[in-house]
């Protein structure tokens, strides 16, 4: 399975995926599969509380922050999530958010896949 992708734009998507993780989460655990229907799948998930279902689209609009301080210590600028997002609908793919079962917060990535050699 391959994926044609812009590599630098699609780097930073992941990177900026995990970096939320480390950052509000505590870790990023990241696994990458096929998903039998010719996408790939990126999933990050994290260790932190997850958010709630309501702020789960929220947080792709631009400037859109929970962390309501405006300390660049203690959040960005609200734009990362909506560049992820940006860039992974550019390779034809989508960007999901989803509370985790066992807990965390879960980025789910999908991305357009094809068969090694075609």
């Amino acid at each position: 399975m391959s994926v044609r992708a812009q590599p630098q734009a699609l780097l930073r998507c992941v990177n900026n995926l995990i970096d939320n993780a480390l950052k509000y989460g505590r870790y990023a655990n990241v696994t990458v599969q096929n998903d039998g229907n010719n996408f790939a799948v990126i999933r990050i998930r994290d260790g932190g509380p997850g958010l709630p279902a309501e702020e789960l689209d929220k947080v792709f609009t631009p400037f859109y922050r929970l962390e309501t301080s405006r300390s660049r210590e203690s959040g960005g600028t609200g734009l990362g999530l909506t560049i992820a997002r940006n860039i992974c609908e550019q390779h034809g793919g989508t960007l999901t958010l989803a509370n985790h079962p066992e807990g965390g917060l879960e980025a789910i990535l999908k991305l357009p896949a094809r068969a090694m050699g075609k």
